[in-house]
Parts: structure tokens; sequence; C-alpha cells
């Protein structure tokens, strides 16, 4: 395996690599699977044989059918991080996981990303880092973490549910719950929580509600994943809005966008990999925005394109909604849907006649003046202008397609994304190929939601008394949660101000007097009974390694889960394409796929009575959710009835799709099921239905009731963004800076599989935040220095304000009626000092566990949509020292980022 060398004199290490692979032999199992990281979900191929065998060099003896050596620079080979041993009935088996050099779609020809690239080193082996996992169902007891059985871990989780519940009602009792890992587990986990609990008290790992995330496309008509890989390949101009695809989405990139001659516009703070590359080919330009002002952006783009005519009048007049189209539809008057008051709420409303006359109007719009505000030059605004709509010599438009991602819609949420659609729509963007506006993604799309009905007890509203999404986070807080199950989620450092929500988890747990003593299932009722009386809370977490804190410190129950590689899974990427992702070794310990957890949970508690959690394995969720995802997007109910018919599992004819997979919504044509490459084209719109198609508007015209796109407005004025971003500023007479967030190539997310992988420990053993020389030559910070960043007022939202007046969720009144706690934050990272990123804004590791940047970020929700502006932090940088890797040449490396 990997040997260890330390340092003593710098406290940093190096890895000594494996010097010898194993080749496959030609008798090996072959299994096709997808990466388990970013949303491209590029498809791999894994090799398992029994040790003390393996393939000779000769081709006929090995199971890549390759003679080696051999010279070929993307052939057939094996790297130390894509080989590991693992379990597989009872005995150990060697596996490689490598990129299928075979694959036709998203990652053809065998592309793929480091992260990927490391897949087979997520695998558990006692032998390394991955003997941190949770093996056993454990409890707490006098402060200690025991191991116990599945049945008193889950008995003691129903007795005491069943008291609180029947005492304090559906709403004490919450999941804080992931929205990617896989169909079979969000399924039952929202099974349990909105159909069988019933509560409203359910989050999303990213949200503290759920919401949608890009809300201004939502209300536009336009859903957030209708783009194919295909649309970015073929698009002439790629406006990327808060996205850098090559640092998050690498093949994506790499395989479909850098081919060919396309321009690209960043609009970015930080000067990343991507943004240099194209930029050093002559083909990019950086837009580096101040956070938060994306609207003012959009505005002045958009005037651009109206005072010089370059709109796209032809698909304006055909697909722009007028008003009495906007108006159309059931629920006339007070709208029972957000997206529907939203677009008839005077604020928004409007069509293109009048949207010509209200851009004109808006000083915001003016180029000077949203040079001034964005923080750009005048020229570089003028000249983005002309890349995505001045047409060309010809006459003929240009091709322009719009990605957003987090940088756009976790500043400004709702502005952002109505401003950013209203710009794509004029453009005439949106559904046809290669003009797009859709989401790069995240996450893979692993969401099958059960539903339930549940969101009606939600007890906060808007102005004129239209339900409110549920904020989990602040009924936290105010310490009406009694009992919460966490599901493969680090809440606390995702989550806004985020000390202030640990220290109020602390208190509602391990800081309650009323502790577990022993193991006797009684004993235990009894404390957490009196624990739940005294305003105490009970939270189960459900996790592969221990995170601080939710497991570690709060968690009086902890739960082991079975992940990727050990049990049948399926979720689509982010051209909607279903995959089957494969099982090919044991889960270690007693570790048990999520699912599995609700199902015996469920079981004590007598919700099965009736048969509905009767699953004898994955398969029989995948089967019995497709029915509640036939109205969406991921509909894949066609390819389950197929399965009945062919008289096989649905996962097994999933699985004869391999890398390729299906894209969803799938239909039938023919016979045959079919994919849906992109939506709202309507080139889709098919004719008849046949078997047990859906047929659905959105898929050949856009989602609104018209089937036209609805253009909206976007006030930069609007108090409920304009009085927050006054009070968010960093603030010059305590030395602030804004202090955003975001990711790097190398590492996903928390980094949990990250940080127990040698090379990728080792390139990032501690969190990193890049500073500007301009606000680091002050602080006398260098690079790789320890540096903390502190804010001393961060805002935190209390409180169910009923928001019947149009004021009351917006900022100076939530303030003056007390609803704003001020609370405090710090976070301590490595300082990379770089010209990359934009004076007067640094960028830190976005939910890595050691440093919480989120903690210095203020956990007030955008009052329209409710979802937290999470890249607005800000605070004073200090000098903490110089970190052990500073001098160091094995680890961390404090090169900038924008290079070529």
């Amino acid at each position: 395996m990997t040997e260890k060398t330390n340092h003593p004199s710098s406290g940093t290490f190096m890895q000594a690599p494996e010097d010898h692979i194993p080749l496959p032999p030609s008798d090996a199992d072959v299994l096709t699977t997808a990466c388990d990281y970013c949303t491209v979900a590029c498809g791999y191929k894994v090799y398992r044989w029994p040790t003390g065998k393996q393939g000779s060099m000769a081709a006929k003896d090995n199971a890549f059918k390759t003679d080696f050596p051999h010279q070929q620079m993307f052939g057939a080979w094996v790297s130390p991080s894509q080989h590991n041993v693992v379990s597989y009935k009872g005995r150990p088996h060697h596996v490689v996981v490598v990129p299928d050099k075979d694959a036709t779609v998203v990652n053809n020809g065998g592309n793929h990303s480091i992260r990927g690239g490391t897949l087979a080193q997520k695998c558990y082996n006692p032998s390394n880092r991955t003997s941190e996992r949770l093996l056993y169902p454990m409890i707490r007891v006098r402060g200690t973490l025991m191991p116990v059985s599945w049945d008193l871990a889950t008995e003691v989780m129903a007795d005491i549910s069943k008291y609180i519940i029947a005492k304090y009602g559906e709403h004490a009792w919450a999941i804080k719950m992931y929205s990617y890992q896989y169909f079979e587990n969000t399924y039952a986990i929202t099974k349990l929580g909105m159909t069988s609990v019933g509560t409203p008290s359910i989050a999303p790992h990213d949200k503290p509600s759920g919401t949608n995330d890009a809300t201004g496309l939502d209300d536009a008509g336009i859903n957030s994943f209708a783009a194919s890989y295909q649309d970015w390949a073929d698009c002439e101009v790629a406006f990327l809005s808060g996205v850098d695809p090559y640092e998050t989405k690498t093949t994506l990139f790499t395989q479909w966008m850098m081919p060919g001659d396309k321009k690209f516009i960043f609009v970015t703070p930080h000067r990343t990999m991507g943004v240099a590359w194209a930029e050093s080919t002559g083909r990019g330009m950086w837009l580096p925005i101040i956070p938060g002002t994306d609207t003012v952006l959009h505005l002045a783009l958009a005037r651009i394109i109206v005072e010089n005519g370059w709109q796209d009048q032809e698909f304006i007049d055909k697909w722009i909604a007028n008003k009495w189209e906007v108006d159309s539809g059931y629920g006339r008057g007070t709208r029972n849907t957000g997206w529907q008051w939203r677009t008839t709420w005077g604020t928004w409303q409007t069509d293109w006649a009048e949207y010509k006359d209200w851009i004109m109007k808006q000083k915001e719009g003016e180029l000077a003046t949203a040079a001034e505000l964005t923080g750009l030059k005048a020229e570089d605004i003028q000249k983005a202008a002309e890349w995505i709509a001045k047409p060309k010599a010809d006459g003929t438009r240009v091709k322009a397609s719009f990605m957003l991602e987090k940088g756009n819609y976790w500043s400004n949420n709702y502005l952002n994304t109505t401003s950013l659609s209203a710009v794509g729509l004029i453009c005439g963007a949106g559904n046809r190929p290669g003009q797009m506006i859709s989401r790069g993604g995240g996450h893979q799309r692993g969401m099958m939601s059960a539903g339930g009905g549940s969101g009606w007890l939600s007890p906060e509203k808007y102005p004129g008394r239209r339900k409110k999404s549920f904020n989990l986070d602040r009924w936290m807080m105010n310490g009406e949660v009694r009992f919460a199950w966490v599901f493969g989620t680090t809440w606390t450092a995702a989550m806004m101000a985020s000390q202030s929500l640990s220290d109020k988890m602390f208190k509602l747990t391990r800081g309650n007097p009323h502790q577990i003593h022993s193991l006797d299932r009684e004993a235990i009722f009894e404390v957490l009974k009196q624990r739940v009386d005294s305003g105490g809370t009970v939270i189960v977490d459900s996790d592969i390694y221990p995170q601080e804190p939710i497991n570690t410190q709060f968690a009086d129950i902890v739960l082991p889960a079975a992940t990727w590689g050990e049990d049948n899974f399926t979720r689509c990427n982010s051209e909607r394409r279903l995959r089957l992702y494969s099982k090919f070794y044991d889960a270690p310990g007693e570790a048990k796929p999520d699912w599995w957890a609700v199902q015996k949970f469920a079981q004590k508690m007598g919700y099965d009575a009736d048969g509905s959690y009767a699953w004898k394995d994955s398969n029989d969720i995948f089967e019995e959710a497709a029915r509640f995802g036939r109205d969406g997007v991921l509909n894949y109910h066609p390819l389950v009835v197929k399965a009945k018919e062919d008289g096989v599992k649905g996962h097994e004819l999933l699985r004869g799709y391999g890398t390729t997979g299906i894209q969803t919504p799938i239909r039938k044509r023919d016979g045959e099921l079919v994919g849906t490459q992109r939506l709202h084209d309507p080139k889709n719109d098919w004719g008849e239905i046949e078997g047990q198609e859906m047929q659905r508007k959105w898929l050949y015209a856009f989602s609104t009731h018209s089937g036209k796109a609805n253009l909206l407005k976007s006030p930069w004025g609007f108090k409920g963004w304009s009085q927050f971003y006054a009070a968010a500023q960093p603030r010059k007479e305590k030395g602030e800076i804004w202090v955003t967030n975001g990711r790097v190539n190398e590492t996903w997310q928390s980094g949990f599989d990250d940080l127990r992988k040698p090379y990728l420990a080792q390139r990032w053993p501690y969190p990193m935040i890049i500073i500007n020389p301009v606000d680091a030559a002050p602080k006398g910070i260098e690079s790789g220095d320890f540096v903390q960043v502190y804010n001393d007022t961060v805002y935190v939202q209390t409180g169910m304000p009923q928001g019947v007046k149009e004021d009351d969720q917006n900022f100076d009144n939530l303030l003056k009626d007390g609803h704003i706690q001020i609370t405090d934050g710090q976070f301590v990272a490595v300082a990379i000092v770089s010209e990359e990123m934009r004076p007067g804004v640094a960028m830190a590791n976005f939910n890595y566990p050691q440093a919480p940047a989120n903690a210095i970020v203020h956990a007030v929700p955008d009052p329209v949509t409710n979802n937290y502006r999470y890249k607005l932090g800000r605070g004073a940088l200090t000098k903490m020292g110089e970190s052990p890797y500073k001098h160091s040449f094995t680890s961390m490396s404090l090169k900038p980022r924008d290079i070529v």
C-alpha cells in the first residue's frame, strides 16, 4: 500500500505510492458504474478478481486485451490510485476502477477528472485510512459512542420518536438529508418523513428548506437542467455566471467545451484555471465581479442589447409570453404556488414591450453606473454584450448558451436568476440546440421524493399569507426540534452562521443534563424523555465516517451507512442521464444502505403494517419510486414498465445500458425506450403517447401555462435584497473584505473521501484561503501563513414572522422587530497570496471541516425564495503565524491556480 514518512521539523508528510499494480486477468469480473462525485458522473468500469492471481502483459492474458507496455497515452493502463483490495463475498479481491475508454457519452474515450481517477481509493480497506469507516451502530453512553445492535439502535429511536410525535407533534420530528445520494435512498427517506411521519421539518443538504436553487429560472419557465452536454459543445459563446466548469465539473469542460473555437465569458471574482486557459487561447474574457452584483451586470447587458436592437426578435415574438399569457391558467388571483404568485406580482411581471421600456429606465443599467457597482470595466461589459448578442456580419445570430451555478444563485438568489434568464431569453436562448439556459450542476440528481404533502404545515408565510417553505435551521435555533435524523451531510459547516448553529446544537444535546448512562432500553427512553421534555434534542446521524461535530460530538445514535459500490444504486447526472451504480464489494462491518436503515426504523414504528416498507432489495425501491417521478424531468417509469413486460428487474434492464444509460424523461417510441436530449425543445413534440409515457408541455415548450417563457423584471432596488446587501457590506473601519467560498478541482465537497486518499490528502492537508496581494500586504500575510478570518457581526434571522405585510420579511423590519440576532464567527486557513482574486475579495474552501468558512456568513435567507446568500461572507484578516506548509516541498502547493 502506501508508506508515510514524517518530517518533524515541518509537520508535513509525503507519500510513497505503490510501485506495482496488478493487471486484471482475462476472466476478471467486469461491471459498470459512474463516478460518485461531481455532477458529470463520468462512466467507469470495475474489474474485480480474487487476490493471489493477476493478468500478464500479453493481451490474451489480461482483461484489457492489450499488450503491455504500449505507447498509447489514453490507452489501457492503471494508476496506483485506481487499485484497491476489498472484500467480496467475504474474501479479499483486487479491484481496479478505471474510466470507461469505450464510453461514447459523457466522458468519451475515458476522459475523467482527478477526483474520479481516485475512485478505487474510496473503497473500504482496513489497511489504509478508509479503516476509519463507521462499522457498527453506536449509542453514546456517558459521552462515549458504544457499539450496539441495529435492533437496539432502531428500537431506541422508535421509542422516543413515538413519544415526541404524540406529545409535540410531527413538526418536532425532523430530517436533514442529502438530495443527491441515489433514488433508492432519497425515496425511502422522504417516504418516511413526508408520508409516514408527515413532518414539514425536512431540509436538503445545501439549503435551510426545501426550495428550488435557481428560482428565477423556474419562474421564467426554464428547468434548471434543461440542457444536454451537446448544447455546451454546440454553442459559439458560453456565458458562465458564477462558475468555472473546469474546476467543478472537469470533463464537461475538457470534453465538451474546450474543443473548437467557442468563446467563454467567466463572471467570477476568481481567475481560476479555466479562466486562465480561455484567456491564454484568446477565447476568454474574465469579468471579476464584486460579489452580489451580477444583477447589475445583467441589467447593463440587456440595456446594451435593447439599445442596439440586437435582441432575437423572431424568438421573442414566438416564445415570450404577453401579460395575459403570464396571467392565464388556474389559480388566478391569489396564487397557490410560488411561481404563480411571483410572476403575477407587479414587481416582477412584464412582457416584451414593457420590459424594453423598463430596462431603459433603470439607472443601474447605464454602462457607467453598472461599471461602478460591479467593479468591472465599462468596455468589458460592452464587449460581453457584443459577444453574446451582436449579429454576425452576414446577419446570422450568435449561438450563445448561459450557464449559472452557485456564484450566481448563492449570492443574490432571486434577482440574479431572474435577470440572467431575461438576458438569455432576449438573446434567443432557452429551448434549442446550442442555445440553452441551464445550471452547470453541483451534485448529481439523486432526489426522487415520495412526497406526502406535509409542506402545508409550515408555520411561516410570505406576504399575503402564502405558504413559505419550512426553514429547518431556524426551527432548530428556536429550540423546536426534539428529534433530528441526519443523513450524510455536514449540517453545521454547510449552513450559515455555522458556529452559532453548532453552539445551539451542543446546548440542545450534549449540553443538556439528561444524558444516556447505560444501554438498558427502558433507561435510555426515560433519560431521553427527560431531555426532550426539558427542551433538549435527540440527534441520530447516518454516515460513512466520523464527522465533526455532528456525530463525533452531538449525536446520541450513530448509524453506519453503506455507500457507492456497496449496493446497487441509481441516479442521473446534470444532463439527466440515468445509470446503474453497480454493487461490486461487501459493505464493511454492519454498515447498511440508508434505505435499509429507514426500513428497519419504519418497522419498529409500525409503519409497515400495510406492507409498504416490505422491500427485499434496492431494486424494489427503484421500481416503487418510479411512479412518483412520472410528472418530473427525471421520469424513468417507462423503463420499469418495460422491465416488467420483459420479465426482468428494473435495475437489470438499466444495467444493460452500461455507462451510456438513458436520458430522462424516458419515453417510448415504436415500443422502444427513448431518452430526451434537452427540454423545452419544440422538436420534442412527438405526437401520441405510448404505454406508460407521460406527456408534459415542458418537453416541447417552456414550463408555464402558456408554454411561453416569462420575461421577468429584476429591480436592483428591491428592498428584499437592497436592505440586506447594505447591511452585509464589508466595513472599512474594521478592515474587512468580502470572503466568498468555492471549490478546487482536486477535492470534492467536505473532503470526506479525499482526506483519506494519500495523494489528495497530501495535496490539500489543510484548508486554504486565496487572498489578493493588495489585501495581504497590509496585514503582513504571505503564502503559507495561517490566517484567521473574523466577523464580529454575523446576522442570524430568528423566529417565524408571519409576513402578512410586504415589508415584514425585509431586513430592516426584521432587525427592528427583533428577528435578527447578532453573533460572531471565525475560521483559520492557510493563505495563498495571488493576483488571481480580485482585490477586496478572498476565497476560502467551501464546507471544509477544519475551517467552516460559512461561520462568517449571515443566516438571513432571501425573503422571496428562502435561500441563503452563501457567497456573501465578510471578515477581517489576521496573520496567526507560519503554517508547517510554508517551507515544505512535499505537501500543499502554494502556487497560484491561474496557470495554464
